[in-house]
This record gives structure tokens, C-alpha cells and sequence, in this order.
């Protein structure tokens, strides 16, 4: 068993993934059958490497979880009507809560230390979202009353902003691109306490543009030097951070590794572009490994950006919360 997330490190990680592979192939029965036709098992398994990584698709199809271990909620994908939705099915959590507590005391700190608004839907509306669901503990977790959702009209939106920068602690506004974008693009503001974090690409809500480019609107708009980034899906249990330098950083417990577009069993070297795999060890009681329709590259202080999608990829994410 993987244990307390706060224990894993860089020394025990493979260690720790290695052991939670073996567990999984025993108690995942979808996830042992893809790993059989592999011919990749415990008995041949010696290395992160080798590990087989299922395909993230395989959350739409299968019961990802370990049988006579009842479900306590699932979360689903965003997408669109007639669309299969990923289905994550969470046995525990608190699992959950540990992650994403820790994950965002590691790069920010204890979220008591801000008042966090957001641009999403709330809770009521969706439910079963996994970003929605951090969201609303990170609000609670902050214990400040003027924490919560921005609604209304853009002037009362921006007047909140406003008002919200001019207190006495720091503001982290989480929101979904498109947004934060329609903000940006008709207004200029001049944010001194505040955080932008933006969660997510533009498919099905505007044209897609390249995240550098998002982001100098984004800055432009609301008069800060950088925006912060979420990486997170509805498969996984933690999150990546990028503080505003376009790379991406991952939790103690968590790691990416970047295989060939052509061969998936291959991995390609730092700073050339492939398909991201996510090791997720908060991933317990459904499956660790897991390879996304993410393409990336890594570099050599473990950090990685996130350059785009393979070609006919769903169109899903956070854009899509609010379809």
C-alpha cells in the first residue's frame, strides 16, 4: 500500500509505485487483463519504466476499482450531449482531501493564508466535478467569509476584484480560461494582492490559442506580471502547479514521464515533445498509471509543460464545466 502521501519522497518513490503496481494488478481486474495482454506482470515489472500505463479512455468503459469496496462518489468528466464521459470512481475521500490539501501547501501554503474566489460554477451545479469539488474544500479550508464564486455581471465581478485586492490578505482567483479571458479582453485592471490561476484550454467554448499567448492577454488585462496554472483531470487525485514560468511541477507523490507519439512502451529524452504518462500514487483504489491524450515535455528539474492534445482527442476539461 502506497501509505500517507506526506511519506512518499524522491528516494522511496519507485519503490512505493512498484508496490502499489503489484497491489493494483491483484485488486484491478480491468487494470490486470490490459497488463496481461501486455505480458508486462509483478514477475517481469522491475522499473518505473516499465510499468504499464492504461490508457485514461479506459475511465469511460470500465469499473476502475477494486471489487466489494463500495464507491463513495464518482466524478465525472466535462463534455459534451452524446458525449461518454470518464467516470472516476472514489472510494475514499479523504484520499482526496489529503491531496490536494497537501499539494496546495506545498506550492502555496496553508489556504487559511487567502481569501479564494473562483470563476467556476459552484458546487450545487456540478456536483460530481473533481475541480469543483477541491475548489469547495479550498474555500472552506480558507475559512474567510469573503471567499466563494464570483457571479453576477462583469462590473460586479470586477468591482469585487477590486474591492477584494485592496484587503488585507492575499486574493487567489481560480478560473476556467475562457472566463478569465472575456474579462481581460474588454477591461484593464490593476491587481496588486491577487493570484490568477486559470484551470483549463478554450475547445468547444472559443478558439484555441497558445497558452503563452493566453496568458500575456491574461496579464495585460488584469495588471499582473504572471498567471498561475492548474493541472488536473478527472482521473487523477492530485494536481500540477506552474507558478507563472509556463512549467508545470508536481507534488512529491506524483511524476510524469513522457513516451514516444509513435511507440508507446518508449520514452523520449528531456525537451522533446511526447505523450504525457502520470504516475498519481493518491490514486489508490483505482489505477496509478495512467496514460493521457496530453502531449508535453519534460525537463531536468522534473518539471514539464503541456503543449497540447493529440489529434481527435475528446473534447473535455474544465472549458466545458459550464456547457
Amino acid at each position: 500500500m502506497a501509505g500517507p502521501l506526506h511519506t512518499i519522497n524522491s528516494a522511496n518513490f519507485e519503490s512505493v509505485s512498484l508496490s502499489l503496481f503489484r497491489e493494483q494488478y491483484e485488486r484491478i481486474g480491468a487494470y490486470r487483463e490490459f497488463c496481461d495482454l501486455l505480458h508486462r506482470t509483478p514477475h517481469t515489472v522491475r522499473s518505473l519504466e516499465e510499468i504499464p500505463f492504461l490508457p485514461v479512455e479506459f475511465f469511460k468503459t470500465h469499473e476502475l476499482k477494486p471489487q466489494g469496496i463500495p464507491t463513495q462518489t464518482i466524478f465525472r468528466s466535462s463534455g459534451t450531449t452524446g458525449q461518454d464521459r470518464s467516470q472516476h470512481l472514489v472510494t475514499d475521500l479523504e484520499i482526496y482531501r489529503e491531496s490536494f490539501r497537501l499539494g496546495f501547501e506545498h506550492f502555496y501554503g496553508n489556504p487559511a493564508n487567502y481569501c479564494i474566489v473562483a470563476l467556476l460554477p459552484s458546487y450545487a451545479e456540478r456536483p460530481d466535478s473533481s475541480l469543483i469539488f477541491m475548489v469547495d474544500e479550498l474555500m472552506r479550508m480558507s475559512g474567510n467569509p469573503k471567499s466563494g464564486y464570483l457571479g453576477g455581471t462583469t462590473e460586479e465581478i470586477i468591482r469585487k476584484l477590486t474591492t477584494l485586492d485592496k484587503g488585507t490578505e492575499p486574493v487567489l482567483l481560480i478560473g476556467v480560461s475562457f472566463a478569465l479571458l472575456d474579462i481581460a479582453e474588454t477591461h484593464r485592471l490593476k491587481l496588486e494582492r491577487t493570484i490568477i490561476m486559470e484551470t483549463g484550454g478554450m475547445k468547444g467554448r472559443r478558439k484555441e490559442i497558445v497558452r503563452e499567448d493566453l496568458h500575456a492577454i491574461l496579464c495585460k488585462g488584469f495588471g499582473v506580471e504572471r498567471i498561475h496554472s492548474e493541472y488536473g483531470m478527472t482521473e487523477l487525485l492530485s494536481q500540477g502547479y506552474s507558478k507563472g514560468d509556463g512549467r508545470f511541477r508536481t507534488p512529491p507523490w506524483m511524476r510524469v514521464l513522457f513516451r514516444d507519439t509513435e511507440d508507446p512502451f518508449h520514452y523520449i529524452p528531456q525537451r522533446k515533445t511526447g505523450g504525457i504518462n502520470v504516475i498519481d500514487l493518491a490514486n489508490r483504489n483505482s489505477c496509478a498509471f495512467l496514460a493521457t491524450q496530453d502531449l508535453g515535455k519534460g525537463f531536468a528539474d522534473g518539471s514539464f509543460e503541456v503543449l497540447g492534445r493529440f489529434d481527435h482527442s475528446d473534447v473535455r476539461g474544465c472549458n466545458l464545466l459550464v456547457l
